[in-house]
């Protein structure tokens, strides 16, 4: 059973979803408010988070960058527009998948599920790429010696990259192979999780090393 903190501010839309994710098997802490919901994870860790992005008081996206500095959980935004700005602004300040309101409880599910299986395969050496280290058997990413703080998302992007350097993914596979569902993704979670994961291993993430674009295809891992 997984563990869920639902922050919602509409008690409709907050008691509906949290009866049809409880009938689905999850523990569902629900809060109606940012600040009451970052008390609530402090307090217990769940596997994911359920946010909806236009909360009164503090909004949705300063609530999904606070529970980045606080750990590595998977954040799912709910969105009531299907708004460009609002989605990849979700998504740059740290989301993982979005749902447009008004939310389906199947689809949502389906997200939650999809988000949990994120497994990631391990491999037993570190790998050296320039001044990148990739051990597949802990999950550390160090930089010059210092270890890089990936989310569970932009880790699994990492690895599949640079399972196979210089290979090209199209967004699509990666959409399949890291968030493991295909027709219902959008190429905007893939860009945004390039993003982040540029911010954190480039040197100027204008000219990147190591995740680079190929214009037209997708991205590949590099240094070649």
């Amino acid at each position: 059973m997984s563990r869920i903190l639902l922050i919602e501010d509409d008690p409709a839309v907050r008691e509906g979803l949290e009866l049809a994710l409880s009938r689905q098997g999850h523990g569902v802490h629900a809060a109606e408010s940012g600040e009451r919901g970052l008390e609530r994870l402090r307090a217990e860790t769940p596997d994911v988070v359920v946010l909806d992005l236009m909360l009164p008081g503090m909004d949705g996206f300063e609530v999904c960058r606070r529970i980045g500095a606080i750990g590595d959980i998977p954040i799912i935004m709910l969105t009531a527009r299907g708004d460009d700005m609002d989605v990849v602004a979700g998504l740059e300040a740290g989301a993982d998948d979005y749902v447009i309101k008004p939310v389906q409880p199947r689809v949502l599910e389906a997200r939650i599920r999809a988000v949990l299986r994120r497994g990631v395969r391990q491999q037993a050496d570190a790998e050296r790429h320039g001044d990148l280290t990739i051990d597949r058997s802990s999950l550390v990413i160090s930089k010059r010696g210092s270890t890089v703080e990936l989310t569970p998302t932009e880790l699994r992007l990492l690895l599949e990259l640079s399972a196979n350097p210089g290979r090209v993914h199209s967004r699509q596979q990666l959409l399949e192979s890291v968030w493991d569902y295909g027709y219902l993704g959008d190429s905007r979670l893939v860009d945004a999780c390039v993003q982040r994961l540029r911010a954190k291993l480039e040197d100027d993430p204008a000219s990147p090393v190591y995740v680079q674009t190929v214009r037209g295809f997708g991205y590949r891992f590099g240094p070649l």
